[in-house]
């Protein structure tokens, strides 16, 4: 009887020094608008091969992976402009993305040549609310994706941008697109109740806050639906820091659901370690910065593979042109008046138009810094990317004004310095004068621009309804590298104020 008790004591001893059995986690990787940062920025932060290293790292330590790459992969320096991606489409399957979603800025050279790309990248790619049928990418892409892990299923499904306003009607044709809040709740519905998954998440380039207040974004989505469990966002540049009121939003059944974003130019990379048995979900990031070069000098074959590309970008990122009197951020108000008013010395030049009342143009195509110093062609090269033309417009005041209240409702744009408005706390428009007058909706205005916003783009649709005077053909930046080297002719720095041209008051 004695050797019984022993014998049970011993095993109960056993069973209480045994360690509780881990939950199966899923450690998801994240990104998003990367914007052709191949190396690491002027802020010596970035880099693919950096990138790489952390995937691998966190491949590495944790059994259950899935990288996640939502969209914008491509424009925002030299690699783009002079490759058209052949370099950030080569390097998705290297970096060893699972899936990948489409930002506004993939369609910037059109679908013909993005569809072939995609067909050499091998990552899932996701969208359930673009109709692709009728369009070059049609078969490429899917509504959701399930991964396994142990008896857990977990889907990830891609919510897209509103093409209109955003992207350039020629680079889009025939494309189809259902209202993204309609479809996100749906698809996690139908993705929990019909197809049985544990967990519902969404991958999103519609943006955490709303550039054009009309259209929708990803704390709506959340705000209104029942049925997803997470969300990884893009497109706005949002750094979503982990632990913030920002990271959770509360959902219609008033559950808080976690949300990520990290900025841009892929200089944090987001993790989400999500616990499978309970929902929970730790949200962290990790700096891409210089710590992580010596894991990124390995990956040699890459690295030499990349060499061929640097070479054309450095001959271009080398050559001096300008000289600029202060540095000044591509977001301030002083890059942005640099623009405006250099744009209405260069189209009056250039269309022979003298009596031009003023220049619009658009705070989000300055992509990059100007530095202090040295200004090279591949600066101005990166800070102006996009293929877009200088136009003259004839606007009827009624135009001018609509079009100048569109911008105060998204916190102002880039405005020459005949332009002054102020907006309240609501974002609308209180004020408008042009050359310290009124605009008078009976008179007609001569206003420079580009095409982008002539045909509507950020959402402008009060200049599409307007008398093109003078159209070029040349791409915009072209033209700024000529006035930037005539300044540098002439003994003249680039130089702008910090003046705020549409301001709230």
């Amino acid at each position: 009887m004695a050797k019984i008790r022993n014998f049970m004591l011993l095993c109960l001893c056993a069973l209480m020094v045994v360690p509780a059995l881990r939950a199966e986690h899923l450690m998801i990787i994240a990104v998003n608008d990367t914007h052709s940062q191949i190396d690491p920025a002027s802020d010596g932060k970035g880099g693919v091969a950096r990138r790489r290293a952390i995937y691998d790292k966190l491949r590495t330590d944790n059994p259950n992976t899935v990288l996640i790459h939502a969209g914008d992969a491509v424009q925002g320096t030299l690699f783009f402009s002079l490759y058209r991606g052949e370099v950030e489409y080569a390097l998705m399957d290297t970096l060893g993305y699972d899936a990948i979603i489409l930002g506004n800025h993939e369609f910037d050279n059109g679908m013909e040549e993005l569809a072939a790309h995609y067909r050499n990248v091998d990552a899932v790619k996701l969208s359930a609310n673009y109709d692709f049928s009728a369009t070059p990418l049609n078969g490429l892409f899917q509504p959701y994706w399930v991964k396994a892990v142990g008896d857990k299923r977990i889907a990830f499904f891609g919510i897209n941008v509103n093409p209109a306003g955003l992207i350039a009607d020629m680079n889009c044709v025939n494309l189809g697109y259902r209202y993204a809040p309609d479809v996100a709740d749906a698809t996690a519905r139908y993705l929990k109740e019909v197809q049985g998954v544990d967990y519902a998440i969404m991958v999103s380039h519609i943006g955490y806050s709303s550039y054009e207040p009309t259209e929708p974004n990803d704390s709506l989505i959340i705000s209104t639906s029942h049925y997803i469990d997470m969300a990884i966002s893009s497109h706005s540049h949002t750094t979503i820091k982990p632990g913030s009121d920002w990271s959770r939003v509360r959902n219609a059944a008033g559950k808080m659901i976690p949300i990520g974003q990290n900025g841009k130019s892929g200089k944090l990379v987001a993790t989400y370690d999500l616990d499978l048995e309970t929902g929970n979900v730790v949200y962290n990031h990790i700096p891409v910065d210089a710590s992580w070069d010596e894991a990124a000098s390995r990956y040699t074959a890459m690295n030499s593979w990349l060499d061929q590309y640097r070479h054309g970008v450095d001959s271009i990122m080398n050559n001096p042109v300008g000289t600029s009197a202060r540095f000044m951020r591509n977001s301030s108000p002083a890059a942005q008046n640099w623009v405006s008013d250099a744009t209405m010395e260069i189209i009056k030049d250039l269309s022979g138009i003298k009596n031009i009342d003023c220049a619009i143009m658009n705070k989000g195509g300055i992509r990059t810094d100007m530095p202090k110093g040295t200004v090279t062609e591949g600066v101005i090269g990166s800070m102006f990317p996009f293929d877009n033309r200088f136009v003259v417009l004839e606007m009827p005041g009624t135009e001018l004004i609509e079009s100048i209240k569109l911008m105060c409702g998204r916190g102002g744009d880039a405005v020459s310095k005949e332009i002054k408005a102020t907006y309240n706390a609501k974002g609308e428009m209180t004020k408008a004068t042009l050359k310290g007058k009124k605009i008078d909706p009976k008179k007609t205005y001569i206003v420079a621009t580009i095409d982008y916003l002539a045909n509507g783009g950020d959402y402008m649709t009060p200049m599409t309804r307007c008398k093109r005077l003078f159209v070029d053909t040349q791409k915009y930046g072209n033209h700024i590298l000529n006035y930037v080297k005539q300044l540098e002719a002439a003994g003249k720095k680039i130089d702008a104020k910090d003046e705020v041209r549409i301001q709230r008051k």
